[in-house]
């Protein structure tokens, strides 16, 4: 596989957010879904609605995410809606919670390490392309968070996290914290549903990283440390693979000190492996040319 091309500009403003899907030359079909993470109650550090307004309407999109598999103000679908209007997701552009109502819509996993199936937010049906816009950050249990994050947890609906979390073992939330598995085969499993919203959009697909209030701790944790690292750039590929590595090796060859709190987070958790296990199943490659945009 030929070297992907992942575009990177040091300024981040919202039309520079505009300037990085413009470089990728690619133009998203049909109704548009944007999977962005919603905040947990208490997180300071997510992207807010009115930064990335101008992006979303340059793409005439609907901001779509999913339920959560543990407690907190997003596991229900109830609570979930009434922090999007708290965090004021719906004041600009249009949101959809993907699995605000069942049945799920169930993803084959072709060829995957462990899982055979995935679970999305049946509303997924509804969008002929995405836009993945990611906060690029550390991880509680997936040592980081960008692009494959956004593609497996984050689209999987409640049971469907449940199912990745478990690597397989159940989709009953309840059951979540007893059935943790071995490390890397949690890792395997975000490849593996990764790949089976890659494969069911076939090819209609952009993937921006935003490297902005970097902290250890992910989008979900409503207590999370504040950032660790100053501001590095915004990244924008065709291929989530590369840029969620080109992302890890601009923290690696970073001079700021703080890069230590966040590299240790992703080391103790193996983070790389979810990396490893998705170019292994052929959706991507971690050989890339990093195009610097003014």
């Amino acid at each position: 596989m030929e070297k992907a091309k992942v575009y990177f500009c040091r300024e981040i403003t919202p039309e520079n957010i505009i300037k990085m899907y413009e470089a990728l030359d690619k133009q998203l079909p049909g109704k548009v879904a944007v999977k962005m993470h919603s905040g947990e109650k208490g997180n300071r550090n997510y992207l807010k609605p009115e930064f990335v307004k101008d992006m979303i309407n340059h793409v005439n999109g609907t901001v779509v995410e999913c339920n959560t598999a543990y407690p907190g103000a997003r596991n229900k679908t109830y609570k979930h809606i009434e922090l999007i209007r708290e965090h004021g997701w719906e004041e600009y552009f249009p949101f959809d919670l993907l699995d605000k109502e069942g049945p799920d819509m169930e993803l084959d996993v072709e060829n995957g390490h462990i899982l055979k199936k995935n679970y999305v937010g049946k509303n997924l049906t509804n969008y002929d392309s995405m836009l993945v816009l990611s906060h690029f950050k550390g991880h509680a249990m997936g040592g980081y968070g960008g692009a494959l994050k956004q593609l497996s947890i984050g689209c999987a609906s409640s049971a469907g996290k449940t199912l990745i979390h478990t690597a397989g073992k159940t989709d009953v939330q309840e059951e979540l914290f007893a059935n943790l598995p071995e490390q890397d085969r949690f890792l395997e499993c975000m490849a593996d549903a990764a790949s089976s919203v890659v494969d069911y959009f076939k090819g209609n697909m952009a993937f921006i990283n935003v490297m902005k209030n970097i902290s250890k701790d992910c989008d979900c944790d409503g207590n999370a440390a504040p950032p660790c690292m100053k501001d590095i750039g915004i990244l924008s590929s065709l291929d989530p693979i590369a840029v969620d590595q080109a992302c890890l090796d601009l923290v690696y060859n970073s001079d700021d000190p703080g890069k230590k709190t966040l590299i240790e987070r992703i080391e103790s958790l193996h983070g790389v492996h979810t990396i490893e296990a998705a170019t292994e199943l052929g959706f991507g490659t971690r050989e890339y040319e990093l195009v610097e945009v003014e």
